[in-house]
C-alpha cells in the first residue's frame, strides 16, 4: 500500500436510527434495494461507537456492547469488514477493537442495525479520510453502512433521506443514501416519534431472514411496484403538506410489510395483540380529535407513533397515558426527527 500506516487509529461516532415511511423490503445483488424508500431519522435513538485499530493483532476482533463482550457480534462484522475491503484496503493491516452502545433496546425491530452499522461506517470513513489526508465523506460513509445494514445508509444524513434509484428524486441510487430534507413542506417541520415498546426482546425472525424470503415471494414483484408508487406519491406528500394523505400512505406502508412477513413461505408474524391494540386506539383516538396522529412499524411488533411537536405535552397526558398500557413495563421513548449524526472527538 502507498499509504502510511499509523500504528494507532481511533474514531467515534453518534448514529440516530431512522424509520422508514416507504419500506425498504427485498434486496438484489450485492446489498441492494429491490426498491426504493425514504425515512425519517430519529436523532435522539441513537448508537454510539467507539473503533480502536492497532497494528499488532491485524486481522483480530474484539466487540463490547455498554462495556460486555459480545464475541456473538464478531462474526457479523468480521464478514462486513471482508465485504468492504476493497473500499478499505487498509483494514487488513490493523486488528479492531469496537466498544458500542445504544441508548434503546437493540434488535427487537427499532432499527438498532441502522444506527449500528451507521456509527462503524462513519468511524471507518473518517479513519480512511485521515489515512489518505482527505476530508470526511459521508458518501462513502453511506456507502459502507448499506453494506453492513441496508437501512443503516439512510442514517448517515439528513432529517429525511431515502435510498434507491427512483426517476422523482434527483441524484437517487441503490449505492448511497441522500438527504432529501427539502422535501418537507413547514406543516411537517418539527414532528415527532414515540415508540412504543410492545416488545424489546429479540425478535423471532430477523430482517436479514426476513428479506431473504422476499426471493421466492409470490407477490414481491407487486409489492416492489407499489411501493416505488408509493415514494412518487410520497413525495408531492411531503410538498404539499397532505396530511390526510400522509396518513393514509404511511399506515398503508406498514402494514404491507407486515402482510408479506404473513404470507411468505414459511410465513410468520412479528405482530403481537398489543400491537394491534395500539393501532386501534391511535385509530380512535385520531377519529375522535381530529389530531393527526399517524402509526407505523418496523420489521418488530412495536409502534412507532408520529405526530407534531406541538401536541406532545396533550398527546403524553391522553393519548400515550392509554398506549403504555400494552407496552411492556408501560415503556416508550420519544424522538425529534432530524439530523442526528455526529462526531464525538
Amino acid at each position: 500500500m502507498a499509504l502510511s500506516i499509523p500504528e494507532i487509529q481511533k474514531a467515534a461516532w453518534r448514529c440516530p436510527s431512522n424509520i422508514a415511511l416507504v419500506k425498504y423490503w427485498g434486496k438484489k445483488g450485492k446489498q441492494l434495494p429491490a426498491n426504493a424508500s425514504l425515512s425519517f431519522t430519529l436523532a435522539d435513538l441513537y448508537t454510539e461507537t467507539t473503533l480502536l485499530c492497532t497494528r499488532e493483532h491485524p486481522g483480530t476482533l474484539v466487540v463490547y456492547l455498554d462495556g460486555v463482550h459480545q464475541p456473538a457480534f464478531e462474526p457479523k462484522i468480521l464478514e462486513f469488514m471482508q465485504r468492504i475491503g476493497d473500499l478499505l484496503p487498509w483494514l487488513t493491516e490493523y486488528g479492531f477493537s469496537v466498544a458500542t452502545m445504544n441508548n434503546f433496546p437493540h434488535s427487537s425491530g427499532i432499527a438498532s442495525s441502522a444506527s449500528g452499522m451507521g456509527a462503524l461506517a462513519l468511524c471507518m470513513a473518517e479513519i480512511h479520510a485521515r489515512l489518505n489526508n482527505q476530508s470526511m465523506d459521508f458518501v462513502l460513509a453511506s456507502n459502507l453502512a448499506r453494506l453492513g445494514s441496508g437501512s443503516a445508509c439512510r442514517s448517515i444524513r439528513g432529517a429525511v433521506s431515502m435510498w434507491g434509484q427512483h426517476d422523482d428524486y434527483p441524484d437517487s441510487n441503490d449505492q448511497h443514501a441522500i438527504a432529501v430534507d427539502a422535501l418537507l413542506h413547514p406543516v411537517f417541520q418539527g414532528w415527532m416519534d414515540a415508540v412504543m415498546l410492545v416488545e424489546t426482546g429479540s425478535k423471532s425472525v430477523s430482517s436479514t431472514q426476513g428479506h431473504a424470503l422476499l426471493s421466492e415471494h409470490p407477490y414481491a414483484a407487486a409489492r416492489f411496484q407499489e411501493a416505488n408508487r408509493n415514494m412518487s406519491r410520497l413525495k408531492r406528500i411531503l410538498q404539499e403538506g397532505d396530511i390526510p394523505s400522509f396518513v393514509a400512505l404511511v399506515e398503508s406502508e406498514a402494514l404491507q410489510l407486515h402482510a408479506m412477513m404473513m404470507c411468505s413461505s414459511p410465513s410468520y408474524m412479528l405482530m403481537q395483540p398489543q400491537t394491534l391494540s395500539i393501532i386501534q386506539k391511535i385509530r380512535s383516538f385520531r377519529e375522535q380529535t381530529g389530531i393527526p396522529v399517524v402509526f407505523t412499524l418496523d420489521a418488530g411488533a412495536n409502534v412507532h407513533v408520529l405526530y407534531a411537536g406541538q401536541q406532545h405535552k396533550h398527546l403524553e397526558e391522553t393519548l400515550f397515558v392509554d398506549l403504555a398500557k400494552d407496552c411492556e413495563r408501560g415503556r416508550y421513548i420519544c424522538s425529534n426527527i432530524a439530523a442526528g449524526s455526529a462526531s464525538l472527538t
